[in-house]
């Protein structure tokens, strides 16, 4: 259905505006004047707006609002009050124009979870259904406070990994930086002065002439390749095939493959759990969690428990049987479905697993900092080193 931008009144004299679907003007007109609204202007939303809605709205900022919104219906107030308040008082525009799309959509009689699934871009398909099964079982305040909970604590990994790795790659990113300005611009002046005297170079120096010549003429084909390389990895990543090979060999590099493992078995069992806990079905709960899996042998693991419910069978044999899940976690699921507390161990695993998070990045960050710097002084030091040997040569030629 198109979407209506509108401008009106309310009886009190207070200036509303908004955007609603509507088949045509004449619907949207009775829609508002259910809400006592008197229209002033109205026009169609163009199609251009609709591509740029959910774009630039941060995590930290959904999971705000949750708690917000949480808060807010724990303390009573109405809905559609509860999202015109919302719209109001978020600073991000896009996100306060979302929310004025789903208060918009709500007062028009939608559920607020179908509301959500039309800002996709926005709110995922597991934010919609833990909001279809709050407001299906009337426990919105408790569902909205567990889906806070869930959002936080997700951010909160997600911050401590970026942290971990943004020292490594400032460090990367400097070294590739000063090696290419030494080998394109410094080393280069050294070699025209050596040329110069005529004298014989020693082998190290000559290795690294011969690098920066070979750096200087093939530096188009250098980016051509880096950006070709680029291009091939996001076609990979789009094909499903390729994609889990990917995945795959992602879980089994050294240092970092381990605590993406760890990352993805508590993703899994925080996503499973909260559901779970939530009141959302176990086939939907599973199909939810395959979805926002974040990696596609996880994701193959958890489509395969699916299939083995539908038989009869339990989640803890294809879990097990993709390798990719420690054999605690397996035990600890299956005496979960085997006591029917399998949102309880799901919620204990993910714990456990966090912890474990944090303990691989800290380890992590510990090695790699000492070990990055290690590197940029072998290999800055090197090309340094490599200058000067002639010169030392050349010294010890005049004292002699």
């Amino acid at each position: 259905m198109p979407v209506f931008e509108y401008t009106g009144r309310t009886p009190t004299g207070q200036t509303v505006s908004g955007t609603l679907e509507a088949k045509n003007k004449q619907e949207l007109m009775q829609l508002l004047r259910r809400q006592r609204v008197i229209v002033t202007n109205v026009k169609r939303k163009s199609k251009s707006l609709n591509l740029t809605i959910g774009t630039g709205v941060k995590a930290v900022e959904i999971s705000r609002f949750t708690r917000q919104f949480a808060v807010m219906i724990e303390a009573g107030l109405p809905l559609v009050q509860c999202l015109d308040i919302l719209a109001a008082q978020t600073t991000n525009k896009v996100l306060a124009k979302v929310i004025a799309n789903v208060r918009d959509t709500v007062s028009s009689g939608s559920t607020l979870a179908d509301a959500l699934a039309k800002e996709k871009k926005v709110f995922d398909q597991l934010y919609v259904s833990m909001i279809e099964a709050g407001e299906v079982g009337g426990a919105l305040d408790v569902i909205l406070k567990r889906l806070a909970d869930y959002r936080e604590k997700a951010d909160a990994i997600k911050r401590k990994i970026k942290g971990a790795l943004t020292y490594p790659a400032i460090m990367l990113v400097m070294l590739v930086l000063i090696s290419f300005i030494m080998l394109t611009f410094i080393i280069p002046i050294f070699a025209g002065m050596f040329e110069g005297l005529g004298a014989e170079l020693p082998k190290p120096t000559q290795i690294v002439i011969n690098l920066s010549n070979w750096l200087k003429g093939n530096l188009y084909l250098i980016i051509g390749g880096a950006i070709l390389i680029v291009i091939i990895y996001k076609l990979m990543r789009k094909n499903s095939k390729t994609r889990y090979y990917i995945d795959y060999l992602f879980l089994k590099l050294p240092l970092f493959g381990m605590l993406i493992r760890k990352t993805a078995v508590a993703r899994f069992s925080r996503t499973l759990g909260t559901l779970i806990q939530s009141g959302v079905n176990i086939i939907d709960a599973l199909q939810v969690t395959a979805k926002t899996a974040g990696n596609d042998v996880i994701a193959k693991a958890i489509k395969n428990a699916i299939i083995a419910i539908s038989q009869g069978e339990t989640i803890a044999k294809p879990l097990e049987e993709s390798g990719v899940f420690p054999p605690m976690v397996v035990q600890m699921i299956n005496v979960g479905e085997k006591t029917g507390n399998l949102d309880t161990m799901l919620a204990k695993i993910a714990d456990f697993y966090e912890e474990e998070v944090d303990s691989a990045v800290e380890t992590l960050t510990a090695m790699i900092e000492p070990l990055m710097t290690i590197i940029m002084g072998i290999v800055v030091g090197g090309l340094l080193v490599a200058m000067y040997l002639p010169m030392f040569d050349i010294i010890g030629k005049i004292k002699a």
